[in-house]
């Protein structure tokens, strides 16, 4: 599959690389020569300094005959119109990011007749999506839903004091549909069994049924346990501006401070009870007026990382049980991690994750990306003829580096052991090392 990635940014940049490393064959184009040449030395992928909204551009014989275009520039107006000619010239599938509030408003079929565009991708709401869903989810650094939620991967940090500490997995007592998935230590990944210990600091994926994964909560197995009931967010652009209301809707109170007037007007004008603040992020004397000791989450949304991890070490010095931080740069994770921010969201990461299902589309449902994009967890349609149906898990010899964590039949969700027995038309989800992911889905699909 040829995919051309029109915009060589952040986003383009992990998206390139993804599909890159997955096999693809990609060709990234941007008209600065600058942030070519970036990709060019790191990437193992065609690169072409071109205006990606012409259309000879788009008639080129390297461009033409492509199954996909990506269309990620930092103007929304520039990726609706890559997408259409791209149609028009004969490339069946679009995928184009689009931020601004006025197109967003439109209905998904209005934006897919009348632009061309298959796939919209908007960073700011995925990412605020994510984290309403993890306010909403005590004890979770991370939540990923498969099979229209019947199946929760739920990741926790291990406290020093929780019961979890220092057992071994046979010697443990989970709730019933519920399986330690993953265990990472030290960045490393470990598909646990039963001999495997649960370490304190350990970021332990639980996966299974929702309402069991509370009971981990309930029972002390995780760092945090209280609900949300106050939030304050430093930030008020785009992922601001969408989360505020959201959480807000859910029964939260929210207080939002950020230094631009248009932006905390707009944000106001979104919100019936919500405080917002025109002021600085960092003044300490500010946030202590405010009660910033009083929020269960700070959560840090300007588009500045650096700044974003200052003002979440300031909140949590202050007070502040929880916090949450965006970043664009993936690297910054690990490290924002290692000081003691307790959730970091790459939007790069999310949106990347969506375009990556996309190009898989078929069988497999959905792709969640993990651990900077190390480790993947995939929700797939088991097909006809697999070599995994029809015969014991055991019997299958699916790879070392992969686990069959859950399947889903009948609308019943059920976590299987190795004499489970995996029927066409299941819906299974896999964990997998990232780097093997494409292949693991291979040999599954795959026929004896």
């Amino acid at each position: 599959m040829r995919i051309v990635v029109i915009g060589a940014g952040h986003l383009g940049y992990i998206i390139s690389e993804l599909l890159s490393n997955e096999g693809y064959d990609v060709i990234v184009v941007d008209s600065d020569a600058e942030k070519l040449e970036s990709v060019r030395t790191s990437l193992d992928v065609l690169t072409i300094h071109a205006d990606g909204t012409s259309p000879s551009f788009m008639r080129s014989s390297d461009v033409k005959g492509s199954d996909l275009v990506v269309a990620v520039t930092a103007m929304d107006e520039v990726n609706i119109i890559a997408c259409i000619l791209a149609k028009k010239n004969g490339i069946p599938h679009t995928i184009a990011r689009i931020r601004d509030p006025k197109f967003l408003s439109e209905p998904v079929d209005y934006i897919r007749e009348n632009f061309d565009i298959d796939l919209v991708l908007s960073p700011e709401l995925i990412t605020a999506r994510e984290i309403s869903r993890l306010i909403m989810t005590p004890s979770a650094i991370n939540v990923e839903d498969f099979a229209g939620g019947k199946v929760r991967l739920l990741e926790t940090k291990i406290s020093p004091h929780s019961p979890l500490a220092h057992k071994e997995l046979k010697d443990i007592t989970l709730p019933p549909q519920v399986l330690a998935a993953l265990i990472l230590r030290d960045h490393h990944m470990i598909i646990p069994h039963g001999n495997d210990r649960i370490l304190p600091l350990d970021y332990v994926y639980f996966l299974g049924n929702p309402n069991s994964l509370k009971e981990i909560s309930a029972h002390g197995h995780a760092k945090y346990q209280h609900r949300t009931k106050k939030v304050l967010i430093i930030g008020a652009g785009r992922t601001g501006q969408t989360l505020a209301p959201m959480l807000e809707k859910q029964g939260i109170s929210v207080k939002v401070i950020d230094n631009n007037e248009e932006h905390c007007r707009r944000t106001a004008e979104k919100l019936k009870k919500g405080l917002v603040l025109c002021g600085d992020g960092t003044d300490i004397d500010l946030l202590t007026q405010e009660g910033v000791s009083e929020a269960d989450t700070a959560i840090c949304t300007t588009k500045d990382e650096r700044l974003n991890l200052m003002m979440a070490l300031l909140a949590k010095h202050l007070g502040a049980r929880q916090t949450i931080v965006r970043v664009t740069r993936t690297e910054y994770i690990s490290l924002m991690q290692q000081v003691g921010i307790d959730i970091v969201l790459s939007t790069r990461l999310l949106a990347a994750g969506e375009v990556l299902a996309f190009v898989r589309r078929g069988s497999v449902v959905s792709v969640s990306l993990l651990e900077g994009a190390k480790v993947q967890a995939l929700e797939i349609i088991l097909p006809e003829g697999s070599r995994a149906a029809g015969k014991p898990l055991m019997k299958v010899g699916v790879p070392k580096s992969c686990l069959v964590g859950a399947y889903v039949r009948n609308g019943e969700a059920h976590i299987p052991d190795g004499q489970s027995v995996l029927e066409a038309g299941d819906t299974v989800i896999l964990i997998a090392e990232a780097d093997k992911a494409q292949r693991i889905i291979s040999y599954i699909k795959g026929r004896d």
